[in-house]
């Protein structure tokens, strides 16, 4: 880099996180989840009258608070995550010049990372927010959902038996680095594509 004031710094050094788009408290998916409700609150009302109604109610608000402190606590993870993780670290590592490695490490966070939905995608999104390209994310949650060791320990392996469970493993490990090659392939293009 040349110490000239009329040259700006090459922006390939310093790889920068993505930035966080803004998110709409009320959207277009919010709408049709509203309209989705207020119409089946409507044909249970009919069939079952108010009582109907607030039964379900009542058993959906304590739904909602038994599953709330887990939903807390994996934004809470997912924030803590993007806040300690150095952001030049993951995006060599993960990001969309990682190659095959980030692919591979990708696949292999997801296989082992424990909990249910409430982690993996706060954790996700974190990733993505600290220099995570969309392959590498993309074969972690492929890898969470398709290998997830902790439900094949905790309920695949006890009810299918060990040779189902390791042989649907051993098939299912392409499966997210595929996807995640994919998923880089096809932004890259799309971005390419936009910002035409």
């Amino acid at each position: 880099m040349s110490d000239s004031p009329n040259t700006l710094p090459d922006d390939s050094e310093t790889p920068k996180p993505r930035k966080s788009r803004k998110r709409k408290p009320f959207g277009w998916s919010t709408f049709i989840i509203l309209v989705l409700v207020v119409v089946s609150a409507g044909l249970v009302f009919q069939r079952d009258g108010l009582d109907g109604v607030l039964k379900i109610l009542f058993q959906d608000f304590s739904l909602f608070g038994e599953i709330m402190p887990r939903v807390l606590a994996g934004c809470l993870l997912g924030g803590l995550i993007a806040a300690v993780l150095p952001h030049d670290k993951v995006s060599k590592s993960l990001g969309p010049e990682s190659g095959l490695k980030g692919l591979l490490i990708g696949t292999a966070f997801g296989a082992i990372l424990p909990g249910g939905p409430f982690t993996a995608y706060p954790v996700a999104s974190a990733l993505l927010a600290v220099g995570a390209d969309f392959g590498a994310t993309i074969a972690m949650v492929v890898s969470w959902t398709l290998i997830g060791y902790g439900r094949a320990v905790a309920w695949e392996m006890p009810i299918m038996g060990a040779d189902f469970t390791l042989w649907r493993i051993v098939i299912s490990l392409p499966m997210p680095v595929l996807a995640g090659a994919l998923g880089r392939f096809v932004y890259v293009r799309l971005k390419h594509r936009m910002t035409l």
